[in-house]
């Protein structure tokens, strides 16, 4: 039984064949997840998260590396991020996948049984894959159970070759969102057949027995109504129940502490969340941290707090650019105070801390040299360590308003909030422009009333003396440079 989760946990992806690869050159020998050296693991346990996601284990399919390598898009992506690219390099998508077995080069289902062990035993979490939309062309269902899948004719051959393929004579439709061409490399599950779904039930029993969450890839595309919107006539009647309202009830029947991550756009995570997701990814967030707009921000953090709590907040996964290469430094370090300090879920990609700067393809084992930005890297471990503190866990959140004066409208410019449990107190300021801004900021705990207080800034070192009553009428004033921010601590001074 999976042990419990903390609130708002910490997650940190690792991208595994990559992981291993460079593991492999750095030690001598064949690196797989059963034989990773200790001080490895004691790494990411000083990064103080609570669950590493190894994303991509399970077994890639080869018919589905020669689609890729065959795809003109793919390759010119490839050698973007690996100038010296050579094919053997492309080891297959890991949302390509031809069966739910660990891939032999990582070692197969028992070494994942031992990395996970190694991770329970430094109080981290296992998190894996699962991808409910689409399965390999060279899957065994495809010759074994060629109705799970959404079909076609001749006809749909001929008029629409990018959407449909011929396998063993038989036509299939490739996967697909609907409003992006199909990917060639793999095939569509229809999701409305009754006796898929059970079958997709024992595989993620399967799945869940050797883990302790999965991330659902593309989540929304399996819901009833985008799933009918997508495939019409072809995928049969709808069936009354919802693809996730059948699937997670019955996972947490028999293990209730597992949990479920959707990827999820197109404004679908409350309806998400419904059907039983613990976390959705909050790309809402992320793209208004992109924009740098604060008060589209401040809007989307007014949602209910029980919605937020279900969100994943990240500025950076495989699928995203990465964050330096995005935001200059002083930008992604408040980008990554204000994400990682919000109620849900908190993600961190392999290499963000370190401050690389180059997406790559997750078809690829192998990665560019990149030189660490230790200055970045230092602060993402005080960052890591502060929010792993029970208070932004177990604590309450608030959100707090800035205000001006007449002739000072930049208080627009700040967000605030903060986190309180058990005369615990952290504040958090950050001026989200390009220009100085200032502003009061009231920070609404009662406790701060008729006592001096200590503001402790652990990221910068910095600490100012303040009047309890002042900070709570008229308010704390407070003055940033731009894409300036503080994360104070409160202790009586």
């Amino acid at each position: 039984m999976t042990k419990p989760w903390r609130r708002h946990p910490v997650i940190y992806e690792i991208n595994t064949a990559v992981w291993l690869s460079e593991l492999s050159r750095k030690y001598g020998f064949q690196t797989t997840l059963s034989n990773i050296p200790d001080p490895e693991w004691d790494a990411l346990a000083r990064l103080h998260v609570d669950a590493i996601w190894l994303m991509g284990v399970w077994g890639r399919s080869p018919k589905g590396i020669a689609v890729s390598n065959a795809n003109a898009g793919n390759l010119a992506d490839f050698h973007r991020a690996l100038p010296d690219f050579s094919l053997s390099d492309n080891i297959g998508s890991p949302y390509c996948i031809r069966h739910y077995e660990v891939d032999p080069r990582f070692g197969g289902n028992d070494a994942l049984a031992i990395a996970r062990k190694q991770l329970a035993s430094r109080k981290m979490q296992l998190l894996l894959d699962f991808v409910p939309n689409h399965m390999a062309r060279d899957h065994e269902w495809v010759t074994e159970h060629p109705d799970y899948f959404i079909r076609g004719d001749e006809n749909d051959l001929q008029s629409d070759p990018v959407t449909f393929t011929k396998i063993d004579g038989r036509v299939f439709a490739c996967g697909k969102d609907p409003y992006y061409p199909a990917w060639q490399d793999v095939l569509q599950i229809n999701v409305f057949h009754p006796e898929l779904r059970q079958a997709i039930l024992q595989t993620v029993s399967q799945i869940s027995s050797q883990c302790d969450g999965i991330r659902c890839d593309m989540a929304m595309l399996v819901m009833n109504k985008i799933f009918q919107r997508t495939w019409g006539p072809r995928a049969g009647q709808v069936p009354e129940e919802d693809y996730w309202e059948t699937i997670i009830p019955a996972i947490k029947s028999t293990n209730p502490r597992f949990i479920f991550i959707a990827e999820a756009y197109w404004d679908l995570e409350w309806e998400l969340q419904q059907q039983g997701f613990d976390f959705c990814y909050d790309k809402r967030l992320y793209d208004r941290l992109e924009s740098t707009d604060p008060l589209s921000i401040r809007q989307h953090l007014s949602a209910d707090i029980v919605y937020q709590e279900k969100l994943l907040r990240f500025i950076e996964n495989h699928d995203e650019p990465r964050a330096a290469s995005l935001f200059d430094e002083k930008q992604e370090r408040l980008m990554a105070v204000i994400s990682s300090t919000l109620p849900g879920a908190r993600l961190f990609y392999d290499g963000q801390p370190e401050g690389r700067k180059t997406r790559l393809p997750v078809f690829l084992q192998r990665r560019v040299d990149e030189p660490c930005n230790q200055e970045l890297f230092l602060f993402y471990l005080k960052l890591l360590n502060i929010i792993s503190l029970p208070v932004f866990h177990e604590g309450s959140w608030q959100r707090f308003e800035a205000t001006g004066w007449d002739d000072n409208l930049t208080y627009r410019n700040l967000l605030c909030w903060g986190w309180s449990m058990d005369g615990t107190m952290y504040l958090v300021i950050g001026n989200m422009s390009v220009g100085r801004s200032g502003g009061r900021i009231k920070p609404g705990w009662k406790n701060l009333q008729g006592s001096r207080w200590r503001l402790t800034d652990p990221l910068n070192g910095s600490s100012f003396d303040r009047d309890g009553n002042e900070m709570l009428q008229p308010g704390l004033f407070v003055s940033l440079d731009g894409w300036e921010f503080h994360l104070f601590s409160f202790t009586l001074s």
